[in-house]
């Protein structure tokens, strides 16, 4: 599987795949459970886990004892880059305060320098890429929307307007 290779778990990637995919808007543990063909107690550690990533989230209804479960966001990628963020300023001060105490001089300062270079590169196009992908997802809802195709596989039909 793709997001086993990725690094998530492997019956976390499978948990987030199918409620991903699936029609339902929200799940309990145990529709998870039913729909994957396997044990509560596997769906149980799988979605702790992607509440804990941000991937999923967590409701309860007033009064009610079942959990549900459902993607944290339409717009989910977006989400997951966000929810990165504070992780990089986090790196970018931690290399920083590392980097005054050992210098540039000497070669663990220079490959410091190139982290801290490289996470800043991260951020600052990160955010850039995101304003564009809300633009361009905007598009692909209003092309959606018209008819014409949102699928990069399967663009719009153009009338042949060659002259034969």
């Amino acid at each position: 599987m793709l997001l086993s290779e990725a690094g998530l778990p492997r019956m976390s990637a499978r948990v987030f795949a199918y409620v991903l995919a699936d029609d339902a808007e929200i799940y309990t543990a145990r529709e998870l459970s039913e729909g994957l063909r396997v044990s509560p107690a596997a769906v149980s550690g799988a979605v702790r886990q992607l509440v804990q990533a941000g991937l999923l989230a967590k409701e309860r209804a007033p009064g009610s004892r079942v959990d549900h479960y459902r993607v944290y966001d339409d717009d989910i990628w977006s989400s997951i880059m966000a929810q990165r963020r504070p992780f990089i300023v986090r790196t970018l001060e931690v290399l920083s305060e590392g980097l005054e105490v050992i210098g540039t001089e000497r070669p663990g300062g220079r490959r410091i320098r190139e982290t801290i270079e490289f996470y800043r590169f991260i951020e600052e196009h990160m955010w850039a890429a995101m304003a564009e992908w809300q633009k361009h997802r905007r598009h692909a809802a209003d092309r959606a929307f018209t008819g014409g195709s949102s699928d990069p596989g399967n663009p719009p039909h153009k009338p042949d307007t060659s002259e034969k």
